[in-house]
């Protein structure tokens, strides 16, 4: 009886939960139809992020990049990963 107390329980966890992603993102779709949903803004505008990848390719270390834009170091590697996916055929 236990063991079907308990099945019946987590069926109805996963229905309910499956109810509430489901709402999730028929907001979200309805957020984007109103432009709200865009997600964050970039860390550097297009002058800085062509100014940093200037800099990393002539040699500036990535860590006083990123202390001389206030960013990660990630976020520096972020940026030269996205220029070297345009360069690539």
């Amino acid at each position: 009886m236990a063991n079907l107390l308990l099945s019946v329980m987590g069926a109805f966890a996963e229905f309910e939960r499956s109810l509430i992603r489901e709402r999730q993102r028929e907001g979200i779709v309805l957020a984007k139809k109103r432009g709200v949903y865009r997600g964050r803004t970039p860390s550097l505008d297009a002058g800085r992020a062509a100014e940093l990848r200037e800099k990393a390719a002539s040699g500036v270390p990535k860590a006083a990049l990123a202390r001389h834009f206030g960013i990660s170091r990630e976020t520096v590697y972020a940026y030269l990963r996205a220029e070297a996916r345009r360069t690539l055929p």
